[in-house]
């Protein structure tokens, strides 16, 4: 028999314990006990600690039965591992009749840029649902890229890909997802889907779209059941790159598109963790000689090559499980007094490496209109933003201060290392396209190189 949320906080010993269990604020246990429903990605926890089982969890039980067909006009359907399911129009890439692979659902509310968003490394293991409704619109190109394939696992419209209207396209949006091996789904309210993620947490979802029409939505939800979600999971070994290479393209400019570094003032050291080539454009531009490394490097590798500083990039996954063999390659670093500079991912592998502890936000930041505050100047930048892990800024040690904050929630933004040449963001100061406000601290980084 299924038992009620109220059932569950006072078998686990009240709102605290719960809270402490699943690593949440008793403000979202709250919020659990008024919709009366734990999100999916709490399920496991809350089994172990019961001895429940997964259908008396409250909305854990599927529906008694699923239609053998779809309805008029939707090939595609995206189910959610609390049972909801949302028929579509599929587009990009086919996928199993059991679906793609199971994924944390999200949604990134920018305007622009969803070719950069789908090819941004740190989307391994996620699928997104996009606020904005007209997507594809634009069209795709072979300039836009942020890696050569995309790492999210699929994406969620609201209206259906038009055809590209855009001087520099050279293909649909549909056609390159499948060939990425990208699968979608149109025709879906997003609205209502960035309403759950907002209130009940990011769920663990799947897209259907067979190519002979045929679901197997059993083994869907069994996948969906066993997923464990993006906690301790270390995605950023699927995304380095598998050798060092040396980068030297510049951001783009109309008219000539990229350019190229042939003066270089500095040598950086960028470890990959799932690195977007427009921050090592951004560095390039910012007169840097630029070897990427893989994100398993050592410091001694790091240090073999004598660089003038050492970049930290963004990537996917728990920063505390990626941290396991990054963190003493960052010590090392630290203890040789080279300048280093981390974005993201970065951000909170510098964090764990000098003692402070991460932890899951209940819906993460994804977008391109996050307004951050720097403290020391009150200045507010309005920042591109992806990940759904953060910085616990009550935990950072004596001698890092916390420099920048949400002005969404409050949480961590930035911190830096009090006499020393180490500093880090959350955001993403190299946004492409945009916005631009935090540009200048690639400056800032060099005039630590140079100082």
């Amino acid at each position: 028999m299924t038992v009620t949320v109220s059932d569950i906080i006072e078998r686990l010993g009240g709102p605290e314990q719960v809270a402490r269990l699943t690593q949440v604020s008793t403000e979202a246990v709250r919020k659990w006990r008024a919709s009366g429903a734990v999100p999916s990605r709490h399920w496991p926890a809350i089994l172990a600690a019961t001895g429940l089982g997964l259908a008396d969890l409250p909305g854990a039980a599927p529906p008694a039965a699923e239609p053998d067909q779809p309805p008029p006009g939707a090939d595609a359907a995206l189910l959610l591992a609390d049972g909801a399911l949302f028929w579509g129009r599929g587009f990009g890439a086919p996928t199993p009749p059991e679906g793609g692979a199971p994924a944390e659902l999200c949604f990134n509310t920018a305007m622009t840029g969803y070719q950069e968003v789908l090819t941004d490394p740190s989307y391994a293991g996620q699928i997104i649902t996009f606020t904005f409704p007209h997507i594809g619109n634009v069209g795709t190109n072979d300039e836009d890229l942020e890696a050569t394939n995309p790492a999210a696992r699929g994406l969620v419209l609201k209206e259906d890909i038009t055809a590209p209207s855009n001087w520099r396209a050279r293909g649909g949006l549909a056609a390159w997802a499948r060939r990425c091996g990208l699968p979608g789904i149109a025709g879906l309210d997003t609205r209502a889907l960035t309403l759950r993620i907002r209130d009940g947490g990011p769920p663990a979802a799947a897209i259907l779209h067979p190519a002979g029409g045929r679901f197997d939505f059993p083994a869907a939800r069994a996948r969906l059941a066993v997923w464990p979600g993006l906690e301790g999971m270390d995605l950023a070994r699927e995304v380095t790159c598998r050798q060092s290479y040396a980068w030297d393209e510049t951001a783009w400019a109309w008219p000539a598109g990229y350019g190229r570094q042939n003066a270089p003032r500095h040598h950086v050291v960028a470890v990959d963790y799932g690195a977007k080539r427009n921050i090592l454009r951004s560095l390039a531009g910012a007169g840097c000689r630029v070897s990427v490394v893989p994100a398993t490097v050592t410091a001694e590798e790091i240090l073999s090559r004598r660089p003038d500083g050492v970049f930290l990039s963004n990537g996917p996954g728990d920063p505390a499980a990626t941290g396991t063999y990054a963190l003493p390659a960052i010590r090392g670093v630290l203890a040789a007094g080279v300048p280093l500079f981390g974005i993201c991912l970065g951000h909170q592998l510098l964090a764990l490496a000098l003692g402070a502890r991460t932890f899951k936000l209940a819906r993460g930041h994804r977008g391109a209109n996050q307004p951050v505050k720097e403290l020391a100047t009150g200045r507010v930048e309005i920042t591109s933003q992806n990940h759904g892990f953060a910085v616990d800024p009550a935990s950072l040690p004596e001698g890092v201060s916390e420099t920048h904050v949400s002005l969404f929630d409050g949480t961590n933004e930035g911190i830096a290392v009090r006499d020393r040449q180490v500093f880090s963001v959350q955001y993403h100061p190299e946004a492409s396209p945009g916005p631009t406000d935090a540009h200048h601290l690639f400056a800032r980084f060099v005039a630590m190189m140079e100082g």
